[in-house]
């Protein structure tokens, strides 16, 4: 069944300020669905809102700090409160923290795991129980092909979204026959300002966060448990890594997918 299709829907998408989270939230809304907007930037929350409504559209602007628990339970209970239910959660909310790892330490490691790993946790869990009373709803987690293939330099970025990856590939088969659904994205570059300041090989080009945004829907609307955004060279190298680990390492660095910082 689309879950889209249906009506009354409502959506938390956490991240939601800039970006994928901005995208797909304006996608969502032009669906119908009644978007609540979470991020700790409430000045970007309630300019996003004010277009999404001047458009037609529904939303609950709702600042919130993902990495504080405390806060993620207030967003979900304040949702159902003023809203009934919740059908789709989008853990979208990432930071990326990048530096050799003999450069790195410990604590860009912990503020990783915060953000794009318990920052996406959080939300699931507090979601979860009302869904599957429900036995009705979506999980969405967008990870990143770092959750699939690491590239040098990106270890604390990689270690969270990996944690992510395998988290959310538990969690969609023990959702089987429950009537909730779980799917994770996996986007390979994308042009937004959190890598705003790295250059990449045309091999590894960025893609727009709208891109991003129409695979979520499309993904939501064919039940999809992962998918690969975009299609062709990030599956050819997440198939050669896994088939082939030092082939894998050898395109890595063919083609210099890790990037470069400008101010390098």
């Amino acid at each position: 069944m689309n879950l889209l299709r249906q009506n009354d829907l409502v959506a938390i998408i956490t991240g939601a300020s800039q970006g994928i989270g901005r995208a797909t939230a304006l996608a969502l809304a032009r669906r119908g669905v009644h978007t609540v907007l979470a991020s700790r930037d409430e000045g970007a929350l309630q300019t996003l809102a004010r277009e999404i409504k001047a458009s037609g559209g529904q939303a609950t602007p709702v600042r919130t700090d993902v990495t504080d628990r405390a806060q993620v339970e207030r967003l979900v209970k304040e949702t159902i409160a003023r809203l009934g239910h919740i059908d789709l959660c989008i853990c979208n909310a990432g930071v990326y923290v990048r530096g050799r790892i003999e450069q790195s330490n410990i604590g860009d490691f912990e503020r990783s795991m915060a953000v794009n790993f318990y920052g996406s946790l959080y939300p699931l869990y507090e979601v979860l129980p009302h869904m599957l009373g429900r036995r009705k709803g979506r999980l969405v987690a967008v990870s990143s092909v770092d959750g699939k293939k690491g590239l040098p330099f990106d270890a604390p970025y990689v270690a969270a979204k990996f944690a992510l990856t395998g988290f959310m590939e538990v969690l969609r088969q023990e959702l089987h026959g429950t009537g909730v659904q779980a799917t994770t994205i996996f986007p390979g570059r994308v042009d937004t300002p959190m890598i705003g300041n790295l250059k990449v090989p045309i091999v590894s080009h960025k893609i727009s966060a709208e891109r991003v945004a129409r695979g979520i829907i499309r993904a939501i609307e064919r039940s999809r448990g992962e998918l690969v955004i975009p299609f062709v060279l990030p599956k050819f190298l997440i198939i050669a890594s896994a088939c082939w680990a030092r082939f894998g390492d050898w395109l890595t660095r063919l083609f210099r997918l890790e990037g470069e910082e400008k101010s390098a």
